[in-house]
């Protein structure tokens, strides 16, 4: 039960100080990964972000959901969506009532755009964390010769070739759940 009341009050702060979306939640889990590893590893978060942007749903409510059952079950899993985005419904609710008041406000104006830097920021750092999961082993870069050997290569390519179809005219305009798709199944076959 400690181990519930305490993913609570984690994913509480999380979700109190997350501005920005499920991405911004990822520094925090990667912190609680750091702080609390038999709740989940860093490889875990890993396949949770594969999973969570994948399957329909806000990616920080997945993959709070998912921490949550891994800990204590459906209980766990309730718990720890519950404790997410209790603290955005609280501010929400209270912003809505005093915005539509001071919305032409100089100061209201001003808080606005000095989240939008810190939002970036952590989503920022979010898609970074998540690029070095990806694209990275674990292999330290101790001399020239391990640069390589810390580079995935498959997934690297793969990388590129969505990133060049992206941006490509004909298969820019695919839905993104093609691009998703594909990186499910080149991961599945080549074991990405």
């Amino acid at each position: 039960m400690m181990d519930i009341l305490l993913m609570m009050w984690e994913f509480f702060k999380t979700g109190l100080f997350a501005v920005g979306g499920g991405l911004a939640t990822l520094p925090f889990l990667y912190e609680m990964a750091a702080k609390y590893p038999h709740w989940l590893t860093e490889s875990m978060l890993a396949d949770m972000i594969a999973v969570s942007e994948s399957t329909p749903g806000p990616i920080g409510v997945n993959m709070a959901t998912y921490v949550g059952f891994s800990i204590g079950g459906v209980l766990g899993g309730i718990c720890a969506t519950l404790a997410l985005i209790f603290p955005s419904l609280v501010i929400i609710l209270m912003i809505a009532r005093v915005l539509k008041k001071y919305n032409e406000n100089k100061l209201v104006q001003s808080a606005f755009k000095g989240l939008r830097p810190a939002v970036t920021g952590l989503i920022s750092a979010a898609g970074f964390s998540v690029l070095k999961i990806a694209l990275l082993t674990t292999t330290s870069f101790a001399s020239f010769g391990d640069f390589f050997a810390a580079i995935k290569i498959p997934a690297v390519i793969l990388f590129a070739v969505i990133a060049v179809l992206t941006q490509i005219k004909k298969t820019g305009k695919l839905h993104p759940i093609v691009f998703i798709a594909i990186g499910a199944v080149c991961g599945i076959v080549f074991k990405l």
